[in-house]
């Protein structure tokens, strides 16, 4: 699963769900067993993929688009519908409502939306979280989140009550590349024991948290992960994907991605 950068991997049965950066509209599909590649799924008028994110309940998967400001649900039979967010659509994730989690990083909200877009709520982030890129709701009803981006003061994982109002607990602070700290923060995962995965991009690492978001280990060190990490899923098999890019000499934007499979 090497070549464009990706921007997004999903699971959904036994296929892996890729995206990459790529002017055609289309999402490739490979076997989750051999990692070969199977087909191609067709989103027509798609212009600018972030996110992608699947739903085992509803057999589907979810695409964000910031540029079109809507999300698409394609199902196992390719079909696929879209509805507007009127927000960029940032990260993506599903609950155990099986709704979907939309983070909007530049509106700093989360929107709630139902499997065939009907907008349920729309939470408005603490003042202090900054570009939040990511939020998953866990089964007791929090919100884990990640933001920070670079130039940004403050780097850190949260996990906000479930009216999205107040922080209950967060790991980072200042950015760095200490332990303890972040380089832009920019995906999550979360396991069935509230375990939180976090994708650390500019320093190459991916950290494990603790539910009450206490400090861990690292699952892949910069050592191990030459590339940048910008997206994570962990499937019910516990296999951690990795959605890693990077840009070859002196390029200005990224030229190649791949994925990274890891056994947790």
């Amino acid at each position: 699963m090497k070549g464009l950068p990706v921007w997004g991997v999903a699971v959904l049965a036994s296929k892996i769900y890729l995206l990459r950066h790529k002017e055609h509209d289309q999402v490739e599909v490979y076997d989750s067993i051999t990692y070969r590649l199977q087909h191609f799924l067709f989103v027509s008028n798609a212009r600018g993929f972030t996110d992608i994110t699947s739903c085992e309940y509803f057999h589907c998967v979810y695409i964000g688009d910031d540029i079109c400001e809507c999300i698409y649900r394609v199902d196992e039979l390719g079909t696929v519908t879209r509805w507007n967010v009127n927000e960029k659509p940032e990260g993506l994730s599903v609950n155990a409502a099986h709704s979907v989690i939309i983070t909007c990083r530049i509106a700093c909200k989360i929107k709630e939306f139902s499997s065939h877009g009907d907008l349920l709520r729309e939470i408005i982030l603490p003042d202090d979280i900054i570009n939040p890129w990511h939020a998953i709701q866990t089964r007791t009803g929090q919100f884990i989140v990640c933001h920070g981006s670079p130039g940004d003061a403050v780097h850190r994982v949260c996990m906000l009550s479930a009216d999205g109002k107040h922080i209950v607990h967060s790991h980072g602070g200042q950015h760095g590349s200490d332990t303890g700290q972040y380089n832009w923060p920019r995906h999550l995962a979360v396991d069935d024991n509230e375990r939180v995965f976090v994708a650390d991009f500019l320093n190459h690492r991916v950290t494990l948290l603790s539910p009450t978001l206490e400090y861990a280990r690292q699952v892949v060190s910069r050592d191990q992960l030459t590339w940048r990490p910008g997206r994570l899923c962990l499937d019910r098999q516990r296999h951690l994907f990795i959605a890693v890019r990077e840009r070859h000499g002196d390029q200005t934007t990224y030229t190649a991605g791949r994925v990274v499979v890891l056994n947790i």
